[in-house]
């Protein structure tokens, strides 16, 4: 979009840009506008907005030197261009300008003020020392397309009952695979809402969005699973993160959300005589909410197992932490068959060691089985035919 000279800008990060975006999609509904000071008051005082859940107030507060002088000497119904990366992506009508508390701030997403937490210190540095609300325009098309997408799928099929499951995938791993397969038993169609997070390190979303991709395809029923990106800014971070989950997946068609047992935040809490979870919370919101038992490799079951249904103790478990299998692939090493599907393992060791293997055609027809004619192989080819020497069994 062409700058106006005329007006004064808001600089904005990509986080920010696209926590606005999913308001003007209506993906965090009952929340439409910026919220005010009032509205902010009153969302911390009943954790409500116009009768139903929000967790905290939805405000836009941008740091930097440049944003706190506009914000500071803006007037009402001034317009001022919202700007990403130096380009003009929309713009806001001042409706009222008001100061926050940064630390506050944080611990109304976080639950903690604490500065050691990564991502409370992260937030913290992106937050300003005033607010704005107002009438804004942006740009929000491709959010608007996945809808279209959800909506195209259900059609396809003719789904009833759509669920969502919210899922980094990094890396994707047995559980998760079974998580979606057992999803798909209880409803038509299975949305996965795959998160692109703003901080990405070695596996990048590309990625994870493959071998996802790749696992639909080949071993899941056609049409009954689709995948959708979620931009996964501050807002879905903390001990709120499942009621934001909930709200955007409600408003993005989906009737149930599934979530594992261990999903951030769903701890027990103990209030007027009851035990709860923060899903209490959780009012004229109409969606059902799943939550899926812990999958482990029981190696005297000998398959993977819920810790509901195994009667082997914890030691005889192997637990799916994302953490330590990615540290298994950031070394290099093909994670085990029960932790991994082998393709999926060849196909994120080929995206993080690119030409490995000085010779991979040598070493390629040396140590493997071949048809006897002359083949191309790639690097992800080689990890597959590797993991099925691992897994021979006559001299082990």
């Amino acid at each position: 979009m062409e700058l106006s000279r005329k007006n004064r800008e808001l600089h904005l990060d990509q986080e920010a840009f696209s926590a606005l975006q999913l308001v003007k999609a209506g993906l965090l509904s009952p929340v439409n506008k910026l919220m005010n000071k009032s509205d902010t008051l009153e969302v911390l005082k009943t954790g409500l907005i116009n009768g139903k859940t929000f967790p905290f107030p939805f405000i836009l507060s941008p740091s930097g030197k440049v944003n706190t002088e506009v914000l500071s000497t803006a007037k009402k119904d001034e317009q001022l261009e919202l700007i990403v990366d130096r380009i003009s992506v929309g713009h806001i009508i001042v409706e009222e300008i008001f100061e926050i508390n940064p630390k506050e701030r944080v611990r109304q997403i976080y639950g903690t003020d604490d500065l050691s937490h990564p991502g409370v210190a992260n937030t913290f540095k992106r937050l300003g020392k005033y607010a704005i609300s107002g009438v804004f325009e942006i740009e929000h098309s491709e959010l608007d397309s996945n809808k279209k997408l959800i909506e195209e799928a259900k059609q396809r099929i003719g789904a009833r009952h759509t669920t969502a499951i919210m899922m980094a995938a990094n890396p994707l791993h047995r559980a998760h695979e079974r998580l979606i397969r057992q999803t798909l038993d209880k409803t038509d169609l299975v949305v996965v809402f795959l998160l692109k997070p703003y901080n990405e390190k070695e596996l990048v979303f590309e990625t994870r969005k493959e071998t996802l991709e790749y696992f639909i395809t080949n071993f899941l029923p056609k049409n009954r699973v689709i995948l959708v990106p979620l931009e996964s800014s501050y807002i879905f971070a903390g001990y709120n993160e499942v009621l934001i989950d909930a709200i955007v997946a409600k408003n993005y068609g989906c009737s149930t959300l599934t979530i594992g047992q261990n999903h951030a935040g769903v701890g027990m809490y103990y209030d007027q005589n009851a035990h709860k979870t923060i899903l209490d919370k959780l009012v004229g919101i109409n969606i059902g909410i799943n939550m899926s038992a812990e999958y482990v490799y029981c190696n005297e079951c000998r398959t993977l197992v819920s810790t509901n249904t195994c009667p082997h103790g914890h030691h005889h478990h192997i637990s799916y932490h994302s953490e330590s299998i990615l540290e298994l692939l950031r070394l290099g090493l093909l994670p085990p068959a029960v932790l991994m599907r082998k393709e999926i393992s060849a196909l994120i060791l080929a995206k993080l060691f690119p030409d490995r293997f000085r010779n991979l055609e040598k070493l390629y027809y040396d140590i493997l089985p071949i048809t006897g004619l002359v083949e191309e192989h790639d690097e992800k080819d080689f990890y597959i035919e590797l993991m099925k020497l691992y897994q021979t069994t006559s001299l082990t």
